[in-house]
């Protein structure tokens, strides 16, 4: 059964909370809760999308390209495409924020795979990190136009990367997850 972003999906140990309100080519809008101490797993760089963080309730830090901002309710940090960030939540209370990426492209059909990661536990206990080798075969699999780049793989390598997922998938049977987790 297919995974619903429209229904909330946690991943446990960075204390995140995703659920989506809308999801097309044009935008894709999701609510983001993160519970006190909570984080983005991985510092990471969204190759053709920007990435707008609306604080609702609490304080966001974000680190952009290494640079600290802070941004508390009611005010908004944009992440332009092609920018290496990691967020956390930076008091102890919940952090919302309402979260738009511009263009959507086909973000939905890679959360879909995303959410259903995380909901089959598939997630580093100790960094939060899901299984970064599965996400990087469904990118290539889907020949995702949405793609982000953990920025521990150095822009020159990415190709090679992914293609090295996608043949380690392969081996391992991944396409029947693709396909559980979006059809």
């Amino acid at each position: 059964m297919a995974i619903n972003i429209f229904q909330p999906f946690i991943n446990p140990v960075s204390k995140e909370t995703f659920q989506y309100e809308k999801a097309d080519a044009e935008s894709c809008v999701m609510r983001w809760r993160v519970e006190p101490g909570g984080y983005v797993p991985l510092e990471h760089i969204h190759l053709k999308q920007d990435e707008t963080f609306e604080v609702q309730q609490g304080e966001i830090r974000i680190l952009l390209d290494g640079k600290e901002h802070i941004a508390r309710a009611g005010e908004a940090i944009t992440v332009p495409a092609g920018v290496a960030h990691i967020a956390y939540n930076n008091t102890d209370t919940a952090l919302e924020c309402r979260v738009t990426y511009a263009p959507g492209l086909d973000l939905p059909q890679f959360m879909q795979c995303f959410g259903g990661v995380l909901l089959d536990g598939e997630i580093n206990p100790k960094t939060g990190e899901p299984n970064i080798p599965k996400l990087g075969f469904f990118l290539r699999h889907m020949k995702a136009q949405c793609l982000t780049r953990p920025t521990q793989f150095p822009a020159w390598s990415f190709n090679f990367v992914l293609n090295m997922f996608y043949f380690v998938g392969l081996m391992r049977g991944w396409k029947k997850d693709f396909v559980r987790y979006t059809t």
